[in-house]
């Protein structure tokens, strides 16, 4: 039975660092999703606030923080900016997890949207605006991760490709054309010398199906000057015998179980 798994990773808990509040948020268990949680009223101890939030990650179990840096319109550091920075370098220095920064502009504005699409009432918004606040913070900070990630993986990607394009032009790709003129290409496997001859055996260099992952083609090589020829091998006993040649030292440096699943 085939099930559509995911890799559960540890959370993400986010901050919107004020100085009379700290909004909480925290990422679902597949980081996919933010969910606010709660919010935390700052005393007058500066210390005592970050070893406060620093606990909170700690119950959460998280792997990763995330803090709202807030800075101008115009991207430019504010006095709120300065005070913030303080607090995460502080955060830092208490806790062992890695603490990220994220754009928190228009944060606060989209959570007072929401609440007030939400039917909540003025008075009441306090309560919950911080927190709210955290998981815009937190969604934007997963939208990058998650763009990070598609393009590492279109790069890996690509860097497979490449390396397997090399790998090809260093076993060399030879190109053969069947009666009705479509072209197909080929890998060297391997030379084989029986009886005085020597012959070439190819295999496609993309197959479409399993089947075609082992078979293999014989041709008998020929000199033509500097250039070898690849011409047919007539004689179906005659390319038994040179495929069971094939299998024989494949068989001893290889594997001998790969081997006999080759079809010639």
């Amino acid at each position: 039975m085939c099930y559509n798994t995911r890799m559960i990773a540890k959370r993400i808990l986010a901050l919107d660092i004020g100085d009379r509040r700290i909004g909480v948020a925290v990422s679902d268990p597949f980081n996919e999703y933010a969910m606010p949680c709660e919010t935390y009223f700052r005393t007058k101890n500066f210390e005592a606030d970050v070893e406060a939030v620093a606990k909170i990650a700690a119950e959460k179990g998280v792997g990763v923080i995330v803090c709202g840096l807030p800075v101008n319109f115009d991207g430019t550091d504010s006095v709120q900016t300065e005070k913030t920075g303080r607090f995460i370098d502080a955060l830092r220095a208490k806790t062992n997890l890695p603490v990220e920064i994220e754009d928190e502009r228009f944060t606060t504005m989209q959570a007072r949207a929401t609440q007030i699409a939400g039917g909540v009432k003025r008075e009441d918004r306090k309560k919950s605006i911080d927190s709210i606040a955290a998981a815009f913070i937190l969604e934007g900070y997963l939208a990058t991760q998650k763009k990070k990630a598609k393009a590492e993986e279109k790069r890996s990607e690509k860097m497979s490709e490449e390396l397997l394009n090399e790998e090809m032009e260093d076993e060399g790709i030879v190109y053969l054309v069947d009666d009705e003129g479509n072209e197909e290409a080929y890998i060297a496997v391997d030379s084989v010398e029986y009886k005085g001859a020597e012959y070439c055996v190819l295999r496609k260099a993309y197959p479409e199906t399993e089947e075609e992952e082992g078979e293999v083609v014989i041709f008998l090589m020929e000199a033509d000057g500097e250039d070898v020829q690849l011409l047919p091998v007539e004689d179906d006993a005659l390319l038994d015998e040179v495929f069971a040649e094939f299998c024989n030292n494949y068989e001893d440096f290889e594997d001998a179980d790969e081997a006999a699943s080759l079809d010639s």
